[in-house]
């Protein structure tokens, strides 16, 4: 028997130690965001700094890098997924090591308290508040991309933890491109003559009939609320302990019903993703994604492709109707498939339509790398903001609350997280397009709201990988096609030069 082989038992004990460890974490940030007290968040930073530098630790021991590194030279005897593993591991672990142990427990102890002062001056829109804690957090992200390294820039090194191999050179042509059409569409979009009609939304929503439909459409999607739940949360989102343990949050808007139902689907797609990684990895790196911007595609597939569909919304009117009474009678499904994708340019990301969304993306993208880059301090943030957000989507931010606050990103020093949403928006058309292809009755089943061919194909084709593949990887062998913008634009100008009826 192999060296390596007989060492995989080992190996896999302790990485199993460590994935332990991160789930615990996660444990404790879901609660954070989910259900701690105020004054709990003193203590939570010192449990969250603890465990990750003990996670660190474990990670980058000595005798846990000579196993890998042990492994990786011997990995062609492995099994596939054992080759995967090892080598994931040791691209992971290369990168930890370059870390200080100290700055990795800074780093957590400087998350949990921005955290905490980001939702204060969210609230009283102060970005004084935050400021001093997002200078911080940019101070230690130019650390981490010190020891990490980088060709071009130091955004590169943060980017890539998040998207592998992609860097703001490469972005650049991208959002180019990007930012030019979908510019131009929503110039047309904004001046057709039919535009769609959302006063009958302003009325109340009742918060339990909200959360009960909600509930019913993750139900239909093929959550599993055995191995989940939904909770409320200032800033919806999906977290992880276990394929078996994945949980998701909304929020719940009382005059528009509509931001909740998007929410829940956007996060049910990541959960799906989630409960559908191969349970025979689990606690070892390839139960997960090879991207953030893969993960992104399955919310984005769910959400916006599916879920704003006039099939999805004629399936779903008569348990509207059921559920909240007050609709008006002359309400269609086509009305609320056209208010579901009214075209705006707005303030807020999480409320922009699809048209301008990756332009919110591309504001953030270019002060992100301004930062990291030292061409701008973090007192420049909101004169920036307000400047690009006039350039790009035309509006005024009145206040810091509707503008550089909005999101909670940046309380956690994930710099180099947006653009995968930009990404996961080009990847979801491109999945859905072949996906169409090969299922030609998709669109009916999507009218009667059975998505089960919808989710069998992301099974076999996306989920079963975990991360024993790239993203590149994965999206050329699906699609026949490397990942790109094109399908995304195909998608965008078809659906809503017909929606708005100026093709």
């Amino acid at each position: 028997m192999p060296n390596a082989v007989r060492k995989m038992p080992l190996f896999l004990g302790k990485i199993a130690e460590v994935m332990d460890l991160r789930r615990a974490m996660a444990v404790l940030q879901w609660d954070q965001e989910v259900c701690m007290p105020p004054k709990g968040a003193e203590a939570r930073g010192h449990q969250l700094a603890t465990l990750a530098a003990l996670e660190h630790r474990l990670f980058t021991a000595p005798e846990m890098v000579d196993l890998v590194e042990a492994l990786a030279a011997d990995a062609d005897v492995l099994m596939p997924d054992e080759r995967a593993m090892v080598l994931e591991t040791a691209h992971d672990q290369r990168r930890a090591m370059r870390l200080p142990e100290k700055l990795v427990q800074r780093f957590a102890e400087a998350q949990s308290r921005a955290y905490q002062a980001w939702v204060t001056a969210r609230k009283e829109s102060q970005f004084g508040q935050f400021l001093p804690h997002l200078a911080g957090l940019v101070a230690l992200s130019r650390e981490k991309a010190d020891h990490f390294g980088y060709a071009e820039s130091p955004y590169d090194a943060l980017l890539d933890e998040f998207e592998r191999g992609m860097t703001a050179s490469r972005l650049r042509p991208i959002f180019d491109t990007l930012a030019t059409r979908q510019s131009t569409l929503v110039g047309r979009l904004c001046d057709a003559p039919s535009q769609p009609d959302t006063a009958w939304l302003d009325r109340n929503w009742p918060e339990d009939a909200q959360l009960r439909f909600t509930e019913e459409v993750l139900r239909d999607m093929g959550y599993d609320f055995e191995a989940g739940r939904q909770d409320k949360s200032v800033h919806p989102f999906t977290t992880t302990f276990d394929v078996a343990d994945v949980r998701v949050t909304t929020r719940v808007n009382p005059g528009d019903f509509l931001s909740a139902v998007f929410s829940s689907v956007h996060e049910g797609g990541h959960a799906l993703y989630e409960q559908g990684l191969p349970a025979a990895h689990r606690r070892t790196p390839l139960a997960d994604a090879p991207s953030l911007g893969m993960h992104e595609s399955q919310s984005r597939l769910w959400e916006n492709i599916i879920g704003r569909s006039l099939p999805f919304w004629t399936h779903y009117l008569p348990r509207l109707r059921a559920l909240f009474p007050g609709m008006p009678p002359e309400v269609t499904a086509e009305w609320v498939w056209r208010a579901a994708n009214r075209v705006e340019p707005s303030l807020i990301r999480v409320e922009a339509d699809e048209c301008t969304y990756n332009l919110h993306i591309i504001v953030r993208f270019e002060i992100e790398v301004a930062l990291l880059e030292g061409s701008i301090e973090a007192e420049h943030v909101p004169e920036l903001w307000n400047a690009k957000m006039r350039l790009y989507l035309g509006r005024e931010v009145p206040d810091d609350a509707h503008g550089c606050l909005q999101d909670i990103h940046w309380s956690h020093g994930a710099f180099g997280y947006f653009p995968t949403y930009a990404l996961g928006n080009l990847y979801a058309a491109q999945l859905m397009e072949k996906m169409a292809e090969d299922l030609p009755g998709l669109w009916e089943e999507v009218g009667r709201g059975q998505y089960s061919s919808v989710l069998g194909w992301l099974r076999k084709n996306i989920h079963v990988h975990g991360r024993a593949k790239t993203a590149t990887e994965l999206m050329t062998e699906v699609t026949g096609k490397a990942p790109g913008p094109e399908a995304f634009l195909r998608y965008l100008e078809g659906k809503y030069s017909a929606l708005y009826e100026c093709v």
